[in-house]
């Protein structure tokens, strides 16, 4: 019987369990152990970067810059004589690193040839002001330690950080996430290119303020994780004293199973991404755990070895004509493997491809194998193959293809990643997707990445400057939760008005004019939402102008509903004068007296016309060409009241 990759596919699709997110229940959960926790980086709104005096906050278009500078990374020992596998791989790559530096953004202590200034003193206060808001406890004395980043994204090679609080709690709704740690630390290059051997990184966002909290592997189900991404990024912005918008805020997502180990999703830039990703990637692991006992069964890991032949120039498949080496290898009793389903829509040669792009740089399509679930290469090709690996009935086989001098570091690169399917799931860091699948990006840093910064002294922390800050905290989040609970507003816009911190907007509006905030809720969290998807084409909306617009209705004694008729006018221009804002709607006043007087005609209408022979359509029909009159003029509810005692 002939082996069919696709029957393959689905069958150890339906073998791991997987299913889709939305027909997944807690119980799928707790069968594959699924553990998960956060690393959630919010960068802080200061004048200055961390450690130098540059402006933070200036970003530059990728071609705005003033010079390049291109650096290659090497591994070094460590104090305890060790390489960090991070450093090997990196090495391996042969990445030639280029900066774009502009000189409104960056200085030269940002490429190591100035020692650090001293701690931004703002910075830091606006950490441990979170830190607090975490029920952290607070250090006596900040360490500023290196931690080595080695994918290029920060020149030095090492980033500045230090921890702040330790061992704090979050108070969900519907349950409590610890924390480990809280760290402020300088952000990384924004990177614009990463193609065969050359990266490039823009430096404006370099030396930027950040702090990194990060919990315990609390969350049980995908949608917790999503619940307390969010918690921790509305709890940070709740001070507003941190960055929105597009980068501002990221998150790490750490994911086990029940036999795997910790896999880090790297750099989520939505976290409405999280219940996809992290549902996919314990069923990656599961995949993987799987394909370990069936290679086990097959064959020891220590007797496997792989072989491969030169084909260049002997295949007909297009992208191989051009190519400079190609070989076919092939992979003892790896039938069934290659085809083995592993995420939704990627097998495990997806793994292999991955690993060959971003560690022997050669660019996808970068392979073929036996088991293409549309048959790659032509019969003629695969019949060349065949003849030149002669593989066994349970043997699989591959063919890469690329530069002569990168043809080594791929085929270990193949032979490695394969003999660590034996042991089951590597520890990687991987790449989110918009589809909720990953991929590879490099092997997990070890634990020894961090040391001591010897250019920085440590900052003690007294007392009375603790407690200074501690006088100005805002509102807990979960007490800002059950407040809006107990008002009633829709559950639906909580993520809006927390997401733009409008909840003390509220507070205020209500103290001063009596408006329900129950209406204030469905205004901002439905209604400016809309607003500002159709209306606005600016970045970042000056929110804070929206409470003097209540004002401004309550002093002329205008109804405060005349504010939606407002609103698109005020989202679109901004800096009009509310009267102009007035002029530009047409808004003109009536007397609750001339509007009611237009009732009886209406209703008249309404019979002698033949609008609708349903007699219950009338009050509707009334009140919607009294709305626009009525809107400001006086109250619609109040209105709708007296057209009823009228008919």
């Amino acid at each position: 019987m002939s082996f069919s990759p696709q029957k393959n596919f689905e069958e150890s699709r339906h073998k791991t369990g997987y299913l889709p997110r939305k027909e997944a229940t807690q119980e799928t959960y707790d069968r594959l152990g699924f553990m998960s926790g956060l690393e959630v980086h919010q960068q802080l709104l200061t004048q200055e970067k961390l450690f130098c005096h540059c402006p933070a906050g200036i970003y530059n278009d990728d071609d705005d810059f003033n010079a390049e500078i291109v650096r290659h990374m090497r591994p070094t020992l460590s104090e305890l004589g060790e390489y960090d596998g991070t450093a090997l791989m990196e090495f391996k790559t042969r990445k030639e690193i280029t900066y774009r530096i502009n000189n409104e953004n960056a200085c030269t202590y940002e490429i190591d040839d100035t020692p650090p200034f001293p701690m931004n003193r703002e910075a830091l206060a606006q950490a441990l002001e979170i830190s607090m808001l975490c029920k952290m406890n607070i250090v006596g004395e900040v360490h500023i330690t290196r931690k080595q980043y080695l994918d290029g994204s920060i020149p030095t090679g090492f980033q500045r950080t230090a921890i702040v609080g330790i061992e704090g709690e979050l108070e969900l709704p519907h349950k409590k996430v610890r924390l480990i740690q809280l760290s402020i630390e300088e952000d990384a290059c924004r990177e614009i290119s990463d193609i065969g051997h050359k990266r490039i990184y823009k430096t404006d966002r370099l030396g930027m303020p950040l702090i990194e909290t990060v919990t315990y592997p609390d969350c049980v189900n995908p949608e917790e994780v999503c619940e307390a991404c969010n918690y921790i990024r509305f709890l940070n912005r709740s001070t507003g004293k941190v960055r929105t918008g597009m980068g501002a805020a990221r998150q790490d997502v750490n994911v086990s199973c029940k036999g795997g180990t910790r896999v880090e999703i790297k750099g989520v830039a939505h976290t409405k991404w999280i219940p996809e990703l992290t549902h996919n990637e314990v069923f990656r692991q599961w995949a993987l755990l799987r394909i370990k006992k069936i290679l086990n069964k097959r064959i020891k890991a220590s007797s496997w070895k792989m072989f491969y032949a030169d084909v260049t120039g002997m295949l007909r498949y297009t992208p191989l004509k051009k190519a400079e080496k190609v070989l076919a290898i092939r992979l003892p009793e790896f039938q069934g493997i290659l085809s083995h389903f592993i995420q939704p829509g990627s097998l495990f040669a997806d793994e292999l491809s991955g690993r060959l792009k971003v560690i022997a740089c050669l660019e996808q399509p970068n392979m073929i194998h036996s088991e293409e679930l549309k048959p790659l290469p032509g019969k003629k090709d695969r019949e060349k193959i065949i003849q030149k690996l002669q593989p066994e009935e349970k043997d699989g086989w591959i063919v890469i293809w690329g530069a002569q001098e990168d043809i080594p570091t791929a085929l270990e690169t193949i032979e490695e990643r394969c003999r660590m399917a034996f042991e089951g799931v590597p520890k990687e860091t991987r790449k989110s997707l918009p589809d909720g699948t990953t991929i590879f990006e490099r092997v997990l840093p070890g634990a020894n990445r961090m040391y001591p910064d010897t250019d920085s002294a440590p900052i003690p922390l007294d007392d009375k400057y603790i407690e200074d800050i501690g006088k100005s905290l805002p509102e807990e989040m979960i007490l800002r939760y059950k407040t809006l609970k107990k008002w009633n507003v829709p559950e639906d816009v909580y993520a809006f008005l927390f997401s733009k911190n409008l909840f003390p907007m509220m507070q205020k509006i209500t103290k001063e004019t009596d408006i329900s905030p129950l209406y204030l809720g469905i205004f901002f969290g439905e209604k400016l939402k809309f607003a500002l998807h159709h209306y606005s084409n600016r970045k970042n909306f000056p929110f804070k102008i929206l409470s003097p617009l209540f004002s401004f209705l309550k002093e002329n004694r205008l109804h405060h509903q005349l504010a939606e008729s407002m609103l698109p006018t005020i989202v679109a221009y901004p800096k009009m004068e509310f009267d102009s804002v007035l002029t530009a709607i047409g808004f003109k006043r009536h007397s609750e007296k001339e509007i009611l007087a237009r009732v009886p005609i209406l209703l008249a209408k309404f019979t002698e016309g033949k609008i609708h022979p349903d007699k219950t359509k009338e009050h509707n029909w009334v009140m919607g060409r009294l709305r626009k009159t009525a809107l400001g003029n006086m109250d619609l509810s109040v209105l709708s009241e007296k057209l009823k005692q009228l008919q």
